[in-house]
């Protein structure tokens, strides 16, 4: 194959924001993970939590990444129920079918009774300008 015929795929949503080229608030970030709300969440504090290295999906997560990644969706998930108030969280991966970005992420998406949330038929909602720097601070200042 020539340079002609190959064209790179661009750099996944994730792999832009790890590498600061997309903007996105940013929860938690260290050497192995990053966490950041989603653009579109399903209740506003909702959170993906992702490797910083390039992982497609959970069956490619390195074993030296199992223990960091679910220990973060742990305490993103309890730190919702300091932040928003939450009574739990739900957590959630989809691996290849429906999942929208090819680089692993964990949904943690805040809940509480009648929040309206049934099956997997989710809406989605947005957030007002500034909105969602200040649920993020608030997520931010739980976690530390």
């Amino acid at each position: 194959m020539n340079s002609a015929e190959f064209t790179p795929a661009p750099l996944d949503v994730v792999c832009r924001i790890v590498a600061g080229d997309l903007p996105s608030e940013v929860v938690w970030r260290d050497a192995d993970l990053v966490a950041f709300l989603d653009h579109r969440p399903v209740f506003k504090g909702h959170v993906l939590v992702c490797p910083a290295r390039h992982v497609t999906n959970l069956p490619e997560l390195p074993d030296d990444l199992v223990a960091p990644l679910f220990t973060l969706v742990r305490r993103v998930g309890v730190a919702m129920t300091e932040a928003f108030g939450a009574q739990g969280s739900f957590t959630g991966i989809n691996t290849t079918i429906s999942q929208s970005i090819p680089h692993l992420h964990v949904h943690v998406i805040p809940r509480s009774r009648g929040d309206g949330l049934r099956g997997f038929f989710w809406p989605r909602v947005r957030y007002a300008e500034a909105e969602a720097a200040e649920y993020a601070g608030r997520l931010r200042a739980a976690l530390r």
